[in-house]
């Protein structure tokens, strides 16, 4: 059997497991999101940042930037070259923290391959190839999860593993956690960032990026 046929089988297979655990990801998103939507506003920090949220940057950096993200959105595309060149600007000085937001139409599907390949070290490698095939596995603001599978093909996932991880509950705790910490949080659309505990006051890189620097020297002066 070759490589491809491997590989083809590998993916189908995950698709058949993945559908097999969407009643109970349906099931705890709907508890979850039920639970956060009666706490009270002081929780609002707390939901900011949770133990499986994906980082990137020094755990002690004086900047944190939270952003929610969905895969499948084409302006957090855009954003996330312009994040990492803002990152690369202040070495050393920001952590980027990622939570998902799955809005788009079966997005969370996408989200799940992602905790997947986190859960196997390659999380990064596995968003920048998503992200940079978006346009190939993303149209109509729907996610094609079949057409993603052969853009990971090259970044060394174990695709056994794949298949075990994608079906744990666990990974759909995950995502109804992300999904209902966004609404505590009130975000209702992506990208979605804080800095520091702190919303943009409106939207746009050039918002972000002076609440970063205002962050920064604020650091400074202490």
């Amino acid at each position: 059997m070759t490589q491809k046929t491997i590989f083809i089988t590998s993916a189908i297979a995950l698709l058949l497991a993945f559908f097999a655990g969407t009643l109970y990801y349906t099931g705890e998103k709907e508890k979850v999101v039920e639970k956060a939507s009666s706490q009270p506003v002081e929780i609002n920090q707390a939901a900011l940042i949770r133990m499986h949220s994906p980082t990137l940057g020094p755990s002690d950096a004086p900047v944190v930037i939270v952003e929610f993200l969905d895969p499948a959105c084409e302006t957090c595309r855009a954003f996330y070259p312009m994040v990492k060149q803002l990152m690369a600007a202040n070495p050393d000085q920001i952590r980027l923290v990622l939570r998902y937001a799955p809005f788009h139409k079966g997005s969370d599907k996408v989200v799940a391959v992602l905790e997947a390949a986190r859960r196997q070290g390659k999380f990064w490698p596995a968003l920048e190839a998503v992200l940079a095939n978006q346009s190939d596995w993303a149209q109509n603001h729907t996610a094609n999860l079949e057409r993603v599978w052969k853009h990971l093909g090259g970044i060394g996932l174990n695709m056994e593993q794949m298949a075990f991880e994608l079906t744990a509950p666990s990974i759909a705790g995950v995502i109804a956690q992300d999904l209902a910490d966004a609404q505590t949080l009130n975000v209702s659309q992506t990208p979605e960032f804080f800095v520091n505990g702190k919303p943009l006051p409106s939207f746009g890189f050039d918002q972000l990026k002076k609440l970063v620097d205002r962050a920064l020297a604020d650091h400074r002066t202490r």
